[in-house]
């Protein structure tokens, strides 16, 4: 009876581990929400769970936008707030809870120094420290922050770029404020010149640092101590055929069963096109990947696997890696990039091998704006992009892959004009609307006519178009695009309202 039980058992684990599989490599992202911002950009984003409150903040040039986020990703501005003289972006941003208080904490780019706000109870922030770059810390062009939690206290380890590169520890105080622990300056052998991505493992006890180099090519392991101190353990650089660490961006990691990984990515500096910016211009180009390197019992890092470009996947420039859900077996990652305007869900299995799953097409380039979150069971992804065109913030649900085989989408919008609009201003309109053809390669037909309806019940809308999209990366791509954003910008004076809906229709 018991063998007959436990095989019984063995097929019930068997038939939902075939299940879990099935679902994870037929995840897909679907478009939920997006709000303007008030900044020039969102070039970073973050979220936190406050008392059953999910928020979202926003880090752009000169300000912090602050909003609410519900069960169907639905986004709801609550605030904006100055950075430290306008300037910004604001390029790190964190959020933890420090003995009882939420704070946020953000490391103003050009402003050299790293704020502290504290988290209201509605969501607000406010500004509760401030400490500046001095010659012995590394705060100059501050870009990464990583919280880390010790027995009895806890840490801000802050990682810079360009002119004063190296990497920091400062104690948290209870009131939000930083106090000095540690600086280690950058050299030849250490790996941080241009800390864009930190991660931390606790491993027996012990809690490891690790952080890429984007300017020095490689990624470093560091040891950290109860005191906040920290210590070198071990380094790995670039090289032409196994590493793909030329310009290291992205860091993040995972513990499946008893295997600690580190997940790096990068943005090769061949996509850098301003002159003088790349420290190293003797780089060599040999493809982009996502590397997979195992931790091992003393903390340090050891190339394990790799996952390289192809024409299925969108992995170049890889500016932000998340990690949206784990179990024991496998977890599942969404890799952000810039060059290639999209978000790629990928598989990593205990063995730490990566498989690519299914990627969006976004229709912008993602620079620091991807923070995964969860309500519930359902997974979300927030993104922002570094453009000056866009200022937004965009919401993704995770959900299984919907099948759109022999079936296009039409995207209607209907328009309603203000009284005082001329013929030829609205004339004009039309134009740049259906002009849109030219400029935009993703839509495959655009039409457009007047309202003839007599019966009443057109609610002064007189304009309709409707463009087809052959896939959902169309219709991404469309939404972004910056003749499409141009084009509301340029007739938006004259537009009274506005009703959109899309469906789904099958081909003939």
């Amino acid at each position: 009876m018991n063998k007959i039980k436990n095989r019984i058992l063995f097929g019930i684990l068997f038939l939902s581990q075939i299940c879990l599989a099935q679902s994870t490599i037929n995840l897909m992202l679907y478009r939920q929400d997006f709000k303007n911002i008030s900044g020039n950009n969102t070039v970073s984003v973050t979220s936190y769970e406050k008392d059953g409150l999910h928020l979202v903040f926003t880090g752009g040039v000169g300000n912090i936008d602050a909003y609410s986020l519900d069960q169907e990703g639905i986004l709801s501005p609550i605030s904006n707030h100055e950075l430290y003289k306008k300037e910004g972006p604001a390029r790190g941003m964190v959020a933890d809870n420090i003995n009882g208080t939420d704070f946020l904490f953000v490391a103003n780019k050009h402003g050299n120094v790293i704020e502290t706000f504290k988290i209201l109870n509605n969501g607000s922030l406010e500004h509760v420290h401030l400490v500046e770059d001095t010659e012995e810390t590394h705060l100059g062009t501050a870009i990464t922050l990583q919280v880390v939690h010790m027995k009895n206290t806890s840490y801000l380890l802050i990682g810079g770029l360009e002119d004063t590169p190296g990497l920091s520890s400062f104690k948290i105080e209870n009131n939000g404020a930083l106090t000095h622990v540690q600086s280690m300056k950058d050299d030849e052998t250490i790996h941080t010149d241009g800390i864009i991505g930190m991660f931390t493992h606790k491993i027996k006890g012990k809690t490891f640092l690790y952080t890429s180099g984007f300017q020095d090519n490689g990624v470093s392991s560091f040891r950290i101590y109860e005191n906040g101190t920290f210590k070198n353990i071990n380094n790995i650089d670039d090289d032409t055929t196994s590493t793909y660490l030329t310009g290291a961006y992205p860091v993040t990691g995972v513990t499946l069963g008893d295997n600690n990984y580190i997940i790096v990515g990068h943005r090769h500096h061949k996509y850098y096109k301003r002159d003088g910016f790349i420290k190293r211009p003797n780089f060599v180009y040999h493809g982009d990947a996502v590397s997979v390197f195992k931790v091992n019992k003393k903390g340090a890092l050891l190339p394990h696997s790799i996952l390289k470009d192809d024409e299925k996947t969108k992995l170049q420039g890889q500016t932000r890696i998340e990690i949206i859900s784990v179990n024991n077996n496998e977890a599942i990652l969404a890799v952000g990039t810039r060059d290639d305007a999209s978000i790629q869900l990928c598989k990593l299995d205990i063995n730490g091998i990566l498989t690519p799953i299914h990627y969006l097409e976004t229709g912008y380039s993602i620079y620091y704006g991807l923070k995964s979150h969860k309500i519930g069971e359902d997974n979300f992804l927030i993104a922002g992009s570094n453009r000056f065109d866009m200022n937004k913030v965009v919401s993704y649900k995770i959900s299984p892959k919907i099948d759109r085989t022999g079936k296009s989408l039409k995207h209607i919008v209907n328009l309603k004009y203000t009284k005082d609009a001329t013929q030829t201003q609205i004339d004009k309109a039309v134009k740049a609307f259906v002009n849109l053809k030219n400029k935009i390669s993703e839509i495959a037909t655009i039409e457009w006519g007047i309202n003839d309806s007599k019966e009443g019940v057109s609610k002064g809308f007189t304009h309709t178009f409707i463009i087809t999209f052959n896939n959902e990366h169309a219709r991404e791509v469309y939404l972004f695009h910056e003749a499409h954003l141009g084009m509301i910008k340029e007739i938006g004076a004259i537009i009274a309202d506005v009703f959109v809906m899309d469906y789904w229709v099958n081909n003939k």
